[in-house]
């Protein structure tokens, strides 16, 4: 069931997606809305999962998490119960910070955020060298990221 959102669902949706801290009361002055009404709608978006969590996108770089990495990853043959069980290994991983699976020449893409090499090198044998179903994996180093964001357009 997709739920029906408004121009004044969008405002708010917008704008909590910039400032999710915002004040209920300033944020109802924003899309003109008592507060009350306002604070229904929000938490309506919360309960139906068009708003799925509320979090602190943090400076990776402050903890030495200094590479980014993307990550292609081939199967050795195109099967839902393999590319599940990859997907569970890749929800472990917390050196995988986004995990697709895709359409195309490769089966999944990785972003993968580690200190360094010798990181990366770790990450790549216990899960990527060892895995008897993934045929080959192609490593790609971002030089530098020139855009990220988590903003949705509504």
């Amino acid at each position: 069931m997709k739920l029906q959102l408004d121009r004044t669902d969008r405002q708010i949706l917008n704008i909590l997606q910039c400032n999710n801290r915002i004040s209920n009361l300033q944020l109802a002055e924003e899309v003109s809305l008592s507060p009350p009404a306002c604070l229904k709608r929000v938490k309506r978006l919360r309960e139906s999962g068009v708003i799925e969590a509320d979090v602190a996108i943090l400076d990776a770089r402050i903890f030495g998490k200094m590479l980014n990495i993307i990550v292609e990853v081939e199967m050795i043959r195109d099967q839902a119960d393999l590319a599940d069980a990859f997907m569970r290994k890749m929800q472990q991983a917390n050196e995988v910070t986004q995990c697709y699976q895709v359409t195309g020449e490769v089966d999944f893409l990785l972003v993968v955020m580690v200190p360094d090499m010798e990181a990366y090198e770790v990450f790549v044998r216990r899960d990527l060298s060892n895995d008897p179903y993934l045929r080959k994996f192609r490593t790609l180093i971002s030089m530098r990221r020139d855009k990220f964001t988590t903003r949705v357009e509504v």
